[in-house]
């Protein structure tokens, strides 16, 4: 399966794009809350080694290895990124799932990484409150606080999965 428009434009929904710096030709990268990094839709950054770009001091370093700066360079890098995150969702996924619901795991994946308990969950055909509830209640802190944009994407992504 491949992530549907609905799922994409839910992805663009909390993953904005940043032209902070009107004196700069282009998009920027700006830091998540989790003070990684990012550049177009949410593609985080990374060092030489590897590592994600964290923090303020990492600022000079995260501007100078942007790459994408325009929309349409932030659309490819968006597709490109969900590919191997669509592999992932459909690999560990042992049950029929509908169109919405690979688009909130896809949505869920990009964002968190993933989470072996919720395919579980899912696998497992557990009841529809017990994923709802375990959708919305965890991945919505950063560095330990409550993120009120974490909250309002957890429940778009269980909304979306049992529509």
């Amino acid at each position: 399966m491949k992530t549907s428009q609905k799922g994409i434009d839910l992805i663009k929904s909390f993953e904005s794009l940043h032209d902070g710096d009107k004196s700069l030709p282009g998009l920027q990268p700006k830091m998540d809350p989790s003070k990684i990094w990012t550049e177009g839709w949410g593609r985080a950054m990374r060092d030489s080694k590897g590592n994600f770009l964290r923090g303020e001091s990492n600022r000079n370093l995260a501007f100078s290895r942007a790459t994408i700066k325009t929309l349409q360079e932030a659309n490819a890098a968006l597709q490109e990124d969900l590919r191997p995150r669509e592999f992932d969702v459909f690999r560990k996924l042992k049950v029929q799932v509908n169109q919405n619901q690979f688009d909130a795991l896809v949505s869920h994946y990009y964002n968190t990484g993933g989470s072996s308990t919720l395919f579980d969950l899912i696998n497992k055909k557990a009841r529809k409150e017990e994923i709802y509830k375990w959708f919305t209640e965890r991945y919505i802190t950063s560095d330990g606080k409550v993120l009120n944009g974490l909250i309002r994407r957890r429940k778009a992504e269980a909304d979306l999965f049992f529509s």
